[in-house]
């Protein structure tokens, strides 16, 4: 990145402030006060007593305290929470309490009572500490797929049809033998539904050879595929590898006066390049558009039905080629059950694509340099808000499906480090000693911190560099 760069990048976040570390701490605070809400309701229910719910860690801002004895509250540093339940030593339940003090000031330990036992956390049966522990990522999940079944039912899911209008030339795409107009059925087997799905398989799927079942004239035929694998870099510089495989979505159509060949020949002007493309209609020709710094190809099959603007001199698209009269984006909108299992199945999409991206990232197939921090987070969350509440919401649960999923790994510190110590109590009949769980979440805490560190330097390097 060039210092101009880093100069406008700096000057944006600064102009938005507001809005860019707002729609951060405003999404993170929603996600994790649903995940934390998600331990301390299952923990209500199995009859522990919760001693204090925080949204943030360090110092207390304010809170209250409500007539369970639950301390509810905002601390100062707003990235992330806890549920701090009775006879923890400390939030992650690394270790528990062998006695309590005793009211006097001397400050001595007593035992705890059978009645304190009964409310306190490790005290449960492991199958009640498993559910409290499962609980925080599984209602983040769960919220997911409630929002986007809302958005579903009341405002409709967008989709783009899954065709390829054009081709654009010399991609992985021609030289797998695509024609404009073919319409994607299925990837490896697995059913694409609109555009979207494409995109997503073959953006993580980066240079991996897939089987495209494709509808062409009515007849169903297989083309093997290899997207190439391209590097771009977003407005704020955040690097990305993708695969890109060279179709082009519906709902595109191209300038006449901007058609500098067709088939290699060149076109002197508009009226020869209008003439040309009358002529050829119903016919797959390669167009060469000039995009002033550069030229593109691209293999098209315009049909005459659809460009009859192109001989009428009044009508507004006398000068635009349509490519192909499909709609770009639908809303489809669903009962409450379709809702549901949409969501659902969007909900599994995009945790599949997740891991992934994250297998690339450990095999290395995928740079590492990927894995984003807070920065990047708070910067994609500013783009949504200034796209629109749809898209925020959109964005807020797709970070609720990581969030759920990032607690799962097997990880001490981490939800998934706690149910992998109680699989392995229910399997072998007692629980792990305390001592080997306090040295495993002083490791995993190293992990995350590490983690962090790196992604959010990620970040800072990508930003300065």
């Amino acid at each position: 990145m060039t210092s101009s760069s880093i100069f406008d990048w700096t000057r944006l976040i600064a102009e938005n402030i507001w809005l860019y570390g707002g729609a951060f701490v405003l999404v993170l605070s929603i996600l994790v006060f649903i995940h934390e809400w998600g331990h301390y309701i299952v923990a209500r229910l199995c009859g522990v007593k919760v001693e204090s719910f925080s949204i943030g860690f360090g110092r207390e801002l304010f809170g209250i305290t409500d007539k369970h004895g639950t301390r509810w509250k905002f601390a100062l540093i707003p990235l992330g929470g806890y549920v701090k339940m009775f006879g923890d030593v400390d939030p992650a339940s690394a270790r528990h309490l062998n006695g309590v003090e005793e009211g006097d000031a001397t400050g001595k330990m007593r035992p705890l009572t059978t009645s304190e036992q009964s409310v306190a956390f490790f005290a449960k049966p492991v199958m009640q500490r498993f559910a409290i522990v499962l609980a925080g990522p599984a209602i983040n999940y769960l919220f997911a797929v409630f929002v986007l079944a809302c958005l579903y039912v009341f405002y409709g899911q967008p989709v783009t049809p899954p065709v390829g209008t054009s081709v654009i030339g010399g991609s992985a795409a021609e030289r797998a033998g695509f024609q404009p107009h073919d319409e994607i059925l299925s990837i490896d087997g697995k059913q694409v539904r609109d555009f979207d799905d494409i995109r997503r398989e073959v953006m993580v799927g980066l240079d991996t050879e897939r089987v495209f079942e494709i509808r062409r004239a009515g007849k169903v035929i297989k083309i093997n595929a290899a997207a190439e694998r391209k590097e771009e870099e977003d407005h704020f510089g955040f690097k990305h590898t993708r695969g890109f495989l060279g179709l082009i979505s519906p709902g595109n159509a191209l300038q006449i006066e901007k058609i500098v060949e067709i088939d290699g020949k060149p076109m002197k002007d508009v009226d020869v390049a209008r003439a040309a493309l009358l002529k050829g209609m119903g016919m797959i020709m390669t167009i060469t558009l000039d995009r002033g710094l550069e030229q593109d190809k691209f293999i098209i099959q315009p049909l005459a039905e659809f460009n009859g603007a192109l001989k009428n001199p009044d009508d507004m698209n006398y000068n635009n080629l349509v490519v192909a009269n499909i709609d770009d984006e639908v809303f489809v909108r669903f009962g409450v059950l379709n809702g549901i299992g949409a969501a659902v199945r969007e909900t599994i999409d995009i945790t599949r694509s997740t891991l992934d991206a994250l297998g690339q990232m450990v095999t290395g197939t995928r740079s590492a340099t990927e894995l984003g921090g807070i920065i990047r987070i708070g910067a994609i969350a500013g783009d949504m808000a200034k796209s629109g509440i749809i898209a925020l919401i959109t964005f807020t649960a797709l970070l609720s499906i990581n969030l759920g999923l990032i607690n799962l790994f097997p990880i001490p510190m981490l939800d998934g480090g706690h149910l992998l110590f109680y699989v392995i109590e229910i399997v072998k009949g007692t629980p792990i000693s305390e001592q080997i769980q306090e040295y495993a979440f002083r490791l995993g805490l190293v992990i995350l911190v590490g983690i962090m560190v790196f992604a959010n330097l990620n970040d800072i390097m990508q930003l300065i560099l």
